[in-house]
């Protein structure tokens, strides 16, 4: 059996709600203000995903990653609330890029609560819009549904592109395996036969600039 599928039937051999439970919060660190540049979420989400390999595992899954997709959101929502444009000037945001927390505010200004939808899908933008909208003092009743929609539509496309990717690894794996192998041997074949080459060439190289042995002194009459 190969690496990849060894690795993959490893992670879906863990216990699903442990599975769950790291992704989760993973996810739910990953749409909170700015900690998803410390918590490679969507990552771990891509990973956790090769286990949803039915279809009640991947409803189970997509669930639990988009309550905690709008957890993230709210809280960064209630941050923005409470704090206001002072994050702006905060070291997190700072960290992130100030140019980060005005593009937010300007598609906010111009696209309203859909802003939240759309910015789901923008990297590193989407994880400061939560915030930029608390502080803009977007209605919560405008900012919520919004916030559910492109939770969901965004767990469902990264579950699935997790879940068929683990599918067609393990496929490739089993199809090409041996051929796969096969080709590294050779690959590996080639490095050493070259290195040994240069290593020789290198030899004579040295060889051939080392200074001559001292001629023989003329004898004395």
């Amino acid at each position: 059996m190969g690496f990849v599928t060894d690795a993959l039937d490893g992670l879906a051999g863990l216990p699903q709600p442990a599975v769950l439970a790291v992704t989760g919060a993973m996810t739910l660190a990953e749409c909170t203000l700015g900690v998803g540049f410390l918590a490679p979420g969507e990552t771990a989400l891509l990973l956790a995903s090769t286990t949803a390999n039915t279809l009640s595992r991947f409803l189970v899954m997509w669930l639990v990653v988009t309550v905690c997709a709008v957890a993230g959101d709210s809280i960064g929502y209630y941050l923005g609330r409470r704090f206001g444009d002072r994050l702006r000037a905060s070291r997190l945001v700072r960290k992130i890029g100030q140019q980060h927390w005005d593009k937010a505010g300007e598609l906010l200004r111009r696209r309203g609560a859909y802003a939240v939808f759309i910015a789901r899908f923008m990297p590193v933008v989407r994880t400061l819009v939560p915030a930029s909208a608390g502080a803009a003092k977007l209605d919560y009743r405008k900012f919520l549904p919004a916030s559910i929609a492109g939770a969901a539509a965004w767990s469902a496309l990264h579950i699935g592109i997790g879940s068929a990717a683990g599918a067609s690894a393990k496929y490739i794996e089993a199809a090409f395996g041996r051929a796969m192998w096969g080709v590294m041997a050779v690959g590996c074949l080639i490095a050493l036969v070259v290195y040994l080459c240069k290593r020789r060439a290198a030899a004579r190289a040295a060889e051939a600039t080392r200074p001559d042995a001292e001629p023989a002194l003329v004898g004395e009459s």
